[in-house]
């Protein structure tokens, strides 16, 4: 049995399952990876240095599947913000028919430039609201993102469990589950709760392909569904990292009456960050993850992973629903 969706006929993959834009995780060798198992591979457009750069990556990974493929563009509020309108003419360049976006209402510029070249997008949300200001505005799809999710889950606090089916009842396009999921009862639970397939982030770092050192991958494999902190609350700026000794640091320096960005600033910054993941060392970063640690337990490929999540999706629905009924 296969899972035919909306989502698998707009993005012409095999099975719903997308995999999240990250950044300094999303290069051509995870993208390709997922791609060539059925899914859809994710490049991150910020990873890269250069507009340039960024079409190298996409002829780089053009040349790794023959498979759809997809680009994140995520655009934040920064003092240096990079030249986004480059980066997206870089997508347009690069024949790139599949977009993931994020980030404030001004990324709306950028699906005006994507648009008139026949490209889908497919828009992050952490609200309902927001899922129909998507929606409204010309948005091909949404993902929409729970409160268990790493990276930025919003304000609101909703778990996924409450806002997938409050999304599905109001959201009339496709729509994807984020968050919290990473095997083939979360597909199941995400299709029954109204989406039309699944975008997993964590889940992917802890593959074969990710290209990430070894260590990072092993510490979503030790930590637990405790093994993160919401951090930068009181920033209005929410996000969720991973539990290590500087996690811990930055939670117990935030904590502090009074506390400012600048008071975690060395900890937190984005250089920190890739060094950690290029080289292992916990020390000196923090990394993104989600809820969903409590259920990696090993680093397969990409392809084991989405197979062993259809088998397990089928196996649910064809033997033990199917053996509940009366």
């Amino acid at each position: 049995m296969a899972f035919k969706t909306r989502i698998t006929e707009m993005l012409g993959i095999e099975h719903p399952i997308v995999q999240g834009g990250m950044q300094s995780v999303g290069y051509a060798e995870l993208a390709s990876a997922v791609s060539n198992a059925g899914g859809l591979g994710i490049l991150t457009a910020l990873t890269q240095p250069s507009p340039t750069a960024l079409r190298d990556e996409i002829e780089r990974c053009r040349a790794m599947t023959d498979k759809p493929f997809g680009v994140n563009m995520t655009v934040f509020p920064t003092i240096n913000a990079p030249d986004y309108k480059a980066y997206a003419q870089a997508i347009i360049d690069g024949g790139v028919k599949i977009v993931e976006t994020a980030g404030t209402p001004a990324v709306r510029e950028i699906w005006e430039m994507l648009k008139p070249h026949g490209v889908t997008i497919l828009h992050k949300c952490t609200a309902v609201r927001h899922g129909l200001s998507a929606e409204r505005a010309g948005c091909d799809i949404i993902s929409i993102d729970g409160f268990e999710c790493a990276g930025h889950p919003g304000e609101d606090d909703i778990p996924g469990l409450i806002l997938i089916p409050a999304a599905a009842d109001k959201v009339k396009i496709p729509m994807l589950a984020s968050g919290g999921i990473g095997d083939g009862r979360g597909l199941v639970a995400a299709l029954a709760l109204g989406a039309e397939g699944i975008n997993m982030g964590t889940r992917f770092c802890a593959t074969a392909e990710a290209p990430i050192h070894d260590n990072v991958k092993q510490a979503y494999v030790d930590n637990d569904e405790h093994g993160s902190f919401l951090i930068f609350r009181s920033f209005k700026n929410t996000a969720r990292v991973g539990r290590s000794p500087v996690s811990e640091e930055v939670v117990r320096r935030l904590s502090q009456p009074d506390a400012q960005f600048s008071d975690v600033q060395e900890l937190v910054a984005g250089a920190a960050g890739r060094e950690l993941l290029q080289t292992g060392d916990l020390s000196k970063g923090v990394f993104w993850a989600g809820m969903v640690q409590g259920l990696i337990h090993d680093i397969p490929t990409c392809e084991q992973l989405i197979d062993r999540i259809i088998a397990d999706a089928e196996a649910i629905v064809d033997q033990r629903l199917a053996s509940l009924r009366a």
